[in-house]
This record gives C-alpha cells, structure tokens and sequence, in this order.
C-alpha cells in the first residue's frame, strides 16, 4: 500500500505530514496549534512573498551566497507561487504568532520541497535545498514579513483601490457637470437653507474622493521603504554587506516599482506606522464615503413620503411583506463596508501601538485588516457606481417644489431691508402658511416689484 503520509523533521521533532502536501513540521505544526477562526493569510500576502523569496534569492546569488543552481530552482518555485498554482499549499491561520514566523516558515518549506522535487531529490530532506539555510537565507520573518506587509498593500492599492477611485470621480465629476443648471435648496443641520445647485452639491463629493485619493497616494509613497536587510533586530546580523540595497533592486525590476531600504530598520521592525497611516487614510476615505452615500440616500428617501429629490435605479424588491418597495441596497452594503474599515482601523491603530521593543508582534492582525479594508472598498465602490451611480436620476418636479416651498430664499432680503426685517416674514409666512411673497407684502416691509427682483434662486448660488 502506498504510504500516504512522510515524516517531516525541525528543531523540536518529527511530524507526520500529508504526501500530498509540500509543506513541512513548521506548518504542520501551525496547523494543528492555531485552530481558530476561518480567517487565513490572505492570497496577496502569498503573492507578495513570492515575490520577496525571489528578490531575495536573486541577491544571494548575485552576492556569492547561494549557487546557480539552488537559486534558480527556488526562483522556480517563487513564480509559482506568484501566478497561484501553489495556493493551496498556504492554508495557515491569521491567528498566529504575532510575528507570522509560521507562513514565513510555510513560505519557506513550500519552495524548498518544490525545488528539491524538482532537482529530483527527496522531498522532506531538506537537501539539496534547505528552508532556513537556502530560502531564508540573509532573512528573518522580522524583516520578511513587514516587507510583505509594504509589498501586498501597494501592489493593492495600485491594482483595485486607485482604478476604482478614479471611476467614481470620474462619475461624481459628470453628475456635477450634468446638474449645474439644477438649482435646489441647500440643508444645514438638516434643515433649510440657502439654494445650491445639485452640480455644485455633487462637486462637494468629488472633491472629497479626490482629496482620499490624493492622501492615498502619499501613504503608498511610505509603502516603497522596506527593512529587508534587517533580519532579527534591525542590525542586520547574518545578511551580508549591502543586502537591502540589492534586494530592493531586485524587487524593484520584479514589481516595476521602487522600493528602497528603509532609512532606519529598527523603526521599520519594531513599528507598522507606515501601517497604521495607511488605515488611517483607508478610514478616512470610509468616512468621506459613508457622508456621501448617506446624502444621496436621504435625498432619494420616499417615494412619496421622503425628500425624493433624486430617484435611484430599482435592482431589486426591497420587502419580503410590503409589495413594490424598492430600498437603497447598494448604499447600505456599501455603508456596511465603510463602518468594517473604520472597525478595521481602530484594530489596526491599537495592534500598531504594541510594538514592544525590537519588534511588533501583531503583524498578521494588521496586515489581514488593511488587505481587507482596500478589498471591500474597492469591491462595494465599483458595485455602487455600476448598480446605482450612474443611474441615478434628479426628481426635477420634486426639487423645484421644495426650493419654491423653502423660507430661507428671504436670506436674499438681508441686505434690503435687515436680518431683523427678513426674519420676521419667514416667521409669519411659517405661523400662518403663507409664501415669503405673501408675508412681505402683509408686513409691508417690501413691494412686490421688488422681492420679485431681489428674490430670485438663480442669483443665490
């Protein structure tokens, strides 16, 4: 019968490990000692560490330090991990130890059974290829995880975050050229105020994505200096002379960005501040987004018995008992997802201040919510401009009526006759139900040829 199972080896014994399986004790061990929760390393993690093992062995061959061809089966085994055909092989869990030494040792031992596979050796033997002395070799997890960390998250940003950003300005920035001539009245706590265009309201929302946009852009800048080359401390102990430099280099050509060394590998081990500023950004764009959202959905709120001043797309019914209701479906999932990122950043901002000593050791927690945070903003931003943005309409019948209806056009009175003056007709046309018209000329504070002139909510915004 064939042996389904092989027994794999490390410092604190033998573990019995599944043939099918590429990995070794180390993660077998993580496997059987963190059996909590469902959240696993996330993919791109997985991606960025195939990545950084192939950066990694690029520079240890070009430095003398790995042969030919040790380094090229690794590289072999890396490229397979960046184009996923070994995901299944990272099974491990989130909660773990906080350094994440577990999936770097996953990492580790998945490529050096593949390549001893594929140098036919024996796999388990840890020969020819080695996972400590071959794969991790001139790193820690310390600097290896944080470098991930940088690695996954700007690669995010770049591929989902920024694309869906830019369609939504580019959205907003129609809507507010399209309604310019929609003149509305304005709220301010709510309640009536001055008029505004509904272009001029939806400039407000542009501006704020494009301000998120702008912040996101310089916390991706923070991104590009890794501490690779660090090792344990920061001190770089068992890297040879100038490792960070020619990583980076290395990774830099991979990835067609520019990574640097971090200008201090102490700071960059020992703290996630570059992480936490990343959530922090991630979270004020949830906020930005969630009083947009909540805008557009009390303004469509009806429709009949709302403000219903615009008229949202109808995906589906709304009820289960009441027939032909229709809800803002798209706002509330994506409302939902902005009120997880904030949860997100709050978790991130208390993990990025446990940094004890030389290292933090809450990395896999921060890591999990800001690849979380940009995946769900930018997943439930693309379904909102799709599913609802663009096919939103303005109620025009319905905004004249409540910019006709408003008391605060008397605010145009002001500088006629007086605050004092012009408080008292919105008073009285309030109390006894009549337009501003009808109260001005009751008080005879103003002719009628003049409030016409002086009245008027085109020359207002």
């Amino acid at each position: 019968m064939k042996k389904t199972h092989r027994i794999e080896s490390d410092s604190l014994g033998y573990k019995k490990v599944d043939n099918s399986k590429l990995w070794g004790a180390q993660t077998q061990r993580s496997i059987e000692n963190f059996k909590i929760g469902n959240e696993i390393i996330p993919e791109e993690a997985i991606i960025a560490f195939g990545f950084q093992k192939k950066a990694a062995a690029l520079t240890n061959m070009k430095l003398g330090k790995l042969n030919k061809k040790i380094a090229n089966a690794i590289i072999d085994a890396c490229n397979n991990i960046i184009n996923l055909k070994l995901i299944k092989e990272f099974p491990l869990s989130i909660w773990q130890t906080g350094s994440g030494t577990q999936t770097n040792m996953n990492v580790n031992e998945v490529i050096s059974n593949f390549a001893i596979k594929k140098l036919k050796g024996k796999i388990g033997s840890k020969k020819p290829v080695h996972p400590n002395d071959h794969v991790n070799l001139s790193q820690s997890t310390n600097d290896t995880f944080p470098t991930i960390m940088h690695i996954s998250c700007n690669s995010l940003l770049n591929k989902k975050l920024f694309l869906s950003l830019e369609i939504l300005i580019k959205e907003l920035s129609k809507k507010s050229l399209k309604y310019k001539n929609i003149i509305k009245i304005g709220r301010t706590h709510t309640q009536d105020a001055t008029p505004i265009t509904l272009g001029q309201e939806f400039s407000g929302y542009t501006q704020q994505i494009i301000n998120n946009l702008k912040r996101l852009k310089l916390a991706k800048k923070e991104l590009l200096y890794i501490p690779q080359g660090g090792t344990a401390v920061g001190t770089g102990i068992n890297a040879p002379k100038n490792f960070d430099k020619f990583f980076c280099k290395s990774l830099s050509n991979l990835t067609n960005e520019k990574y640097q060394p971090s200008q201090n590998k102490f700071e960059g081990i020992a703290s996630h501040d570059v992480m936490v500023s990343l959530s922090s950004c991630l979270n004020n764009l949830a906020v930005s987004i969630l009083k947009i959202v909540n805008d557009i959905r009390f303004l469509s709120s009806g429709p009949r018995s709302g403000l219903g001043e615009l008229i949202l797309p109808e995906n589906e019914p709304g009820s289960s008992i009441m027939p032909g209701k229709i809800n803002p479906t798209q706002i509330e999932a994506l409302s939902m997802v902005c009120v997880q990122v904030m949860g997100n950043h709050s978790t991130i901002s208390i993990a990025g201040s446990q940094g004890h000593f030389e290292l933090n050791a809450y990395k896999p927690v921060i890591l999990f919510n800001n690849i979380q945070s940009i995946n769900l903003l930018s997943d439930s931003i693309d379904s909102f401009v799709k599913k609802c943005l663009i096919g939103i309409k303005p109620n025009e019948k319905k905004i004249k009526e409540h910019l006709n209806n408003s008391l605060m056009l008397v605010t145009a009175l002001n500088n006629h006759i007086g605050y004092d003056n012009a408080s008292k007709i919105a008073k009285k046309a309030y109390k006894e139900n009549l337009t501003l018209k009808e109260a001005a000329l009751k008080l005879k504070l103003i002719n009628e040829k003049d409030f016409k002139k002086i009245v008027q909510p085109k020359k207002m915004v």
